[in-house]
């Protein structure tokens, strides 16, 4: 563990050394005191340290710059800090996170239950049958959202994919002759659909497809597809190219064809 964590004294040089370095070559102790939170006295002391220790060398009246030992020892009190943060973030704060989840049947709090993902929702199973678990922290009736931590595993699941259907933009003249039973065929086997511009809500309209929205399309179906569901973006030639940079963005997987 790192020094700075074990004990004040050790944090404060750490502070002030690390101040120096920041501001080096001409250093105002008097900066340094209001930055750590220290007196103006206790900066001059520990930097007297630091100058023995081989830490800092003085090269003048208030000038002072770090040296290779004290960049090395900077290095690495802040690698150790950094590895206790990210045991913090990553296995501390991950298992006392809480999350909703529906309950697919009636749990009380403290019971052990399987997550899964359904319709890109968390679902919690009473039970620890699955690869991913976790501990309710209320009491919820089937079909009701519960609060669980202690997250355990992974949950498993196949990433969606998206579909970016092309239609015509008004200004053409062909913009009225989308095929609708083609359109509604292409969305059929996708779990979500959503229109990026007027064209495309109104196409999906005449083909009497469900459109879930049509703000952030893109956006929209690649959270969908990293929750496991498979989407449809019917979006104007005019619009697609923002569809798809959101896309990209995300890292999801798409292709562009039309109905």
């Amino acid at each position: 563990m790192s020094g700075a964590l074990e004990d004040k004294r050790t944090a404060t040089r750490f502070r002030i050394l690390a101040e120096i370095a920041d501001r080096q070559p001409a250093v105002s102790q008097g900066e340094i005191a209001e930055a750590v939170g220290v007196t103006s006295q206790a900066v001059s002391e520990y930097i007297r340290d630091l100058v023995e220790d081989g830490l800092v060398e003085k090269q003048g009246r208030s000038r002072y710059r770090v040296t290779k030992e004290g960049v090395d020892w900077l290095f690495q009190e802040a690698r150790a800090l950094q590895r206790f943060a990210e045991h913090v973030t990553d296995d501390v704060l991950e298992s006392v996170n809480e999350d909703a989840a529906i309950v697919t049947d009636d749990v009380a709090a403290g019971d052990t239950v399987t997550l899964s993902l359904r319709d890109g929702l968390l679902h919690a199973t009473p039970g620890d049958d699955g690869p991913a678990i976790g501990v309710a922290t209320t009491d919820a009736e089937a079909g009701d959202a519960a609060s669980v931590t202690g997250f355990e595993g992974v949950i498993e699941m196949e990433p969606g994919s998206v579909r970016v259907l092309q239609v015509s933009p008004a200004r053409l003249a062909e913009s009225d002759a989308v095929d609708s039973d083609a359109l509604a065929a292409a969305c059929d086997e996708a779990d979500i659909v959503v229109a990026a511009g007027v064209e495309a809500v109104v196409a999906c309209r005449h083909a009497e497809i469900d459109v879930r929205t049509w703000f952030a399309p893109g956006e929209v179906a690649a959270d969908a597809a990293a929750r496991g569901l498979d989407a449809a973006v019917v979006a104007s030639t005019d619009t697609a190219g923002r569809v798809t940079d959101a896309l990209r963005d995300a890292g999801v997987l798409f292709e562009v064809t039309e109905p």
